[in-house]
């Protein structure tokens, strides 16, 4: 059956990460997504190379792997917004969209009449999401926001690390670019709310997302913590503030993470650990009580862990129910049998590098699928075809708007 979201089409108008990967969601979902972009040059994240895609000969294209991570199964049509005829066209494609996403700054498109009350008018029941880094309102609402800043300036990093008196010790970021991936995940429920809410009231919205918002929001338990105590947590390193045993430890020959997260657990890989004392040692009795005890039952832990290899942990706490799993690299993680079962890698068939890996969407329907149709447009890959097909512009009228540098 087609996506769920299969009667839905999108105006993608962001770049970069945040506002592209809830784009790329509701492709993923089924929508038709229109991304819109500069003309010649395009989301900035197509410049953000190396590395690049390669081609079917193993030579480097001008595609780059940032923009193929967040832009499958849209279809891109080059747009000047700057001229009046660019602006028309976004407002006939507006007219026939169900959602517009972008992350211009505050007011920007308003300047263009391309603001959430200027398309209202024109399509009431029209979904505006707008992504910024600080919101609509406030007094950072000027600001431009990028995702390092974001992660410094709502506490992630201040949790992130290890501690100061340790080697390597001091803030640290998140691997992956959290404040905007997560706020493109929020934008994408909002965007489904949203729809959902007009199939009752039959009118759109204007949706506001901002990346500080959102990377306060999923400070979670850390956040809580805090609220509950007035004291801010600091960097515990690779280890739980609230569980323990819960932290990777060094064996014979690599890393394995264990994840005790309750008591019966930890009795279980005692067990298998052959150091049953330490359940009945009053300072591990209980989590409570580990957690206040956390250095000194770790000592005696990562001792133990070291007599042997990673697989041999692995298997024998695996057959005894105990949560584990190695520090993988990522060719390590797509070799994962799991992984591969799960359908998490595939390929498209793309213009300039032929059959391209991806990662998959991880969502799984029983009934309306997934749909991976499209691999990542090359910059202006559609223009004819949305221009001709869906606003019914002529040949010649699309050369003469090329032409002028209008597409």
């Amino acid at each position: 059956m087609p996506g769920p979201l299969s009667h839905i089409r999108a105006l993608d108008l962001s770049r970069v990460l945040a506002g592209p990967w809830c784009g790329q969601n509701l492709a993923d979902l089924g929508a038709e997504v229109i991304k819109l972009e500069r003309p010649g040059i395009g989301d900035d994240s197509r410049a953000f190379g190396p590395p690049w895609l390669k081609d079917k000969n193993g030579k480097e294209t001008n595609e780059a792997a940032y923009f193929a991570s967040a832009n499958r199964g849209k279809k891109s049509v080059t747009v000047n917004l700057s001229r009046p005829e660019g602006q028309r066209i976004v407002r006939d494609l507006a007219r026939q969209s169900d959602v517009l996403i972008e992350n211009y700054k505050v007011g920007d498109l308003a300047r263009y009449g391309l603001g959430y009350e200027d398309l209202k008018r024109l399509n009431p029941r029209l979904v505006y999401c707008s992504v910024t880094g600080f919101g609509q309102t406030g007094p950072y609402r000027e600001r431009p926001g990028y995702d390092f800043m974001i992660q410094g300036m709502g506490g992630v990093m201040s949790i992130t690390g290890e501690r100061d008196d340790l080697p390597g010790g001091g803030p640290q970021r998140v691997g992956i670019p959290i404040a905007d991936i997560m706020t493109g995940m929020y934008a994408t429920i909002a965007v489904c709310a949203a729809l959902a809410h007009r199939e009752r009231s039959g009118t759109g919205q204007h949706l506001d997302l901002a990346l500080l918002d959102t990377q306060v929001g999923i400070l979670a338990n850390q956040g809580m913590n805090y609220l509950a105590t007035g004291e801010p947590p600091g960097r515990i390193g690779n280890a739980h503030p609230n569980i323990v045993p819960y932290q990777p430890f060094k064996t014979r020959d690599g890393d394995i993470i264990l994840a005790c997260g309750n008591d019966n657990l930890f009795r279980k890989f005692c067990e298998v650990a052959g150091c049953q004392h330490l359940v009945a040692d009053a300072r591990f009795a209980t989590n409570a009580k580990r957690v206040e005890n956390r250095d000194a039952l770790a000592a005696q832990l990562a001792e133990i862990f070291r007599s042997r290899t990673t697989r041999e942990w692995c298997d024998a706490l695996e057959a005894a129910g105990v949560p584990n799993g190695p520090i993988n690299n990522l060719e390590q993680v797509f070799a994962e049998p799991q992984v591969a079962a799960r359908g998490m890698r595939i390929e498209l068939d793309h213009p300039l590098a032929g059959k391209l890996p991806l990662i998959a969407s991880p969502m799984k329907f029983s009934d309306t699928s997934i749909e991976h149709r499209l691999p990542p447009p090359t910059l202006g890959q559609h223009t004819d075809e949305v221009l001709r097909g869906l606003l019914g512009v002529s040949e010649a009228e699309i050369a003469r708007l090329r032409a002028e540098g209008v597409v």
